[in-house]
């Protein structure tokens, strides 16, 4: 069983959260995650024009790219958390540049000797799967796609084929951290994913507080939070860990109990 399996087959819905590399003290925040409870890492990889974020990840990838991150330190950062935590999944998520300029085959067998078990890469549709799609595979790492309120029936089975990990439900239509789908629209959209696909359905955008997180973890198999998490890192900056651990407590125990 991958760790990705193992955190979705867990007697409760997963607590899934997003942070970007590079942003302040980015070892001791994912520990704090970790510390709190999180089930699934997703580690944003910064880049110039974040094209489905808003502005509170807009800002960590620029805070990022100004301290001068590049993919090799994300892929330092993936390799010592893995040494730290052995069993707690990590994903990779970002946009296509900095994971194919260099080739697929590079970023795969990078990812992989870092001990990535997850990519999701927000540019590249599932129609242009040959771009990196076959070289995550190759080297065991999951391609995790990306399903939106526009997906319709006759495109889902292509966002789907050669999907691994979960699939991530992207609950808005718009950017991250500026919305949030109403309930009724989110359970029956993970209902009609579910009827198509035996992966867990994880739900993302627009997640900011427990409550939100308890009512989607009732219905979904994971929740994603990122730009409330990314908030408390821009704010307390070198203090952030401890309130990311606070904030990230109360999302994971909202997750775990959700049922």
């Amino acid at each position: 069983m991958t760790r990705l399996q193992a955190a979705f087959t867990k007697p409760h819905p997963a607590f899934v959260a997003f942070i970007t590399a590079g942003d302040g003290d980015t070892a001791a925040n994912l520990d704090a995650l970790v510390e709190a409870g999180t089930d699934v890492i997703e580690l944003g990889m910064p880049f110039t024009d974040p094209m489905a974020d808003g502005p509170a990840i807009q800002s960590a990838n620029l805070r990022s790219l100004g301290a001068g991150t590049t993919t090799a330190d994300v892929l330092q950062i993936a390799s010592e958390f893995r040494a730290r935590h052995p069993d707690v999944p990590l994903v990779l998520m970002g946009y296509a540049n900095p994971m194919i300029r260099r080739g697929a085959e590079w970023f795969a067998n990078a990812a992989k000797n870092a001990g990535v078990d997850g990519v999701i890469c927000v540019d590249i549709p599932p129609e242009e799967d040959q771009a990196l799609g076959p070289a995550l595979r190759e080297a065991g790492i999951a391609p995790i796609r990306l399903a939106t309120p526009t997906t319709d029936e006759a495109r889902l089975p292509s966002v789907l084929e050669g999907s691994s990990g979960f699939v991530y439900y992207v609950s808005v239509a718009g950017i991250t951290g500026k919305q949030q789908a109403a309930q009724a629209s989110i359970e029956s959209a993970v209902a009609a994913l579910k009827s198509a696909t035996d992966l867990p359905i994880a739900v993302g955008f627009g997640v900011r507080t427990p409550e939100q997180a308890s009512a989607i973890g009732a219905v979904a198999d994971g929740v994603v939070v990122g730009s409330a998490l990314v908030d408390v890192v821009g704010e307390f900056g070198n203090e952030a860990p401890a309130k990311l651990k606070e904030l990230a407590s109360a999302l994971a125990q909202a997750v775990h109990t959700a049922r």
